[in-house]
């Protein structure tokens, strides 16, 4: 069933867990996501990267997952990530995603929180929630090019945004980076409690792949109530395809038999981080 985000984290925020969120573009993502998240009683984010939307994506992504978010008994949300633009925040919301997030973290902090703001107005207008991002998280984008460095979020700014804003929920960087890591990241821990402290809505942190699991869960128990995960299931799928490959004994596989083995391969993976995030069982 969907749900918003501001609806299923704030039993995350009071419980100490976190919910996790991830990335998907094809219905065997969606199904591979959805059905172990079933098994494991856990809600669940179901995101879509702005960055790879199509114009077919319109016609395709929203339109499965609202068909079979109500076969489903966890709460689901339907998420768009890091939108800069609000032509596609208004797409979005047309076709009927609960949660959104414009990501302004590049922008000066008077027109991050300008550009928020309005995202927030519109998503009102729907009952959809909204995530902003304050700080800027940097790392490496799809196409495996360098985005930008990291700018740690400040504990000062974080009570003036969110009360200037109204997001429900807000992402912050400490430490964390998209995609593949080059080296093990450290997260700024005390850092992190500052910014919880200054918070009145639940965290986010972005880049969860390759995060080693102590860090994690530190993270989860000092205010981080989603994280969110990409890289980590693309290279899931891909080893699975290559064993596919590398096994199989015939030059035209059934498709169900290839299909089966990357949403048990990504399944594998939501069971992953869905216990480390302590979400088994929240439903």
């Amino acid at each position: 069933m969907l749900q918003t985000a501001k609806e299923i984290l704030k039993d995350a925020r009071e419980k100490r867990y976190a919910v996790p969120g991830f990335n998907c573009v094809v219905d065997v993502m969606v199904r591979g996501i959805l059905d172990r998240a079933e098994r494991l009683r856990a809600p669940v984010f179901l995101m879509l990267l702005a960055a790879e939307i199509e114009e077919k994506t319109w016609w395709y992504h929203p339109v499965v997952v609202r068909a079979v978010a109500e076969r489903y008994t966890i709460p689901i949300v339907m998420h768009l990530d890091h939108a800069t633009e609000l032509d596609d925040i208004r797409a979005a919301l047309d076709n009927g995603f609960t949660s959104v997030m414009f990501d302004g973290s590049s922008l000066p902090f008077d027109k991050n929180v300008e550009m928020t703001q309005k995202t927030v107005e519109l998503a009102q207008s729907y009952g959809a929630s909204v995530e902003g991002e304050l700080g800027l998280v940097g790392g490496y984008d799809l196409g495996g090019e360098t985005t930008a460095s990291n700018v740690l979020t400040q504990p000062n700014d974080v009570a003036t945004f969110v009360e200037r804003t109204g997001v429900d929920l807000l992402a912050v960087s400490i430490g964390n980076a998209h995609g593949i890591y080059e080296q093990l990241p450290k997260l700024d821990i005390p850092l992190l409690k500052e910014l919880n402290a200054a918070s009145k809505v639940p965290l986010v942190l972005h880049g969860g792949s390759g995060t080693p699991q102590d860090q994690i869960r530190d993270a989860v128990e000092n205010g981080i109530c989603k994280f969110n995960v990409y890289a980590d299931s693309r290279v899931a799928m891909w080893n699975r395809i290559k064993k596919i490959a590398a096994e199989t004994q015939r030059s035209d596989p059934a498709p169900n038999d290839c299909f089966t083995q990357l949403r048990e391969a990504l399944g594998d993976l939501v069971e992953e981080k869905t216990v480390l995030a302590g979400a088994v069982g929240r439903v």
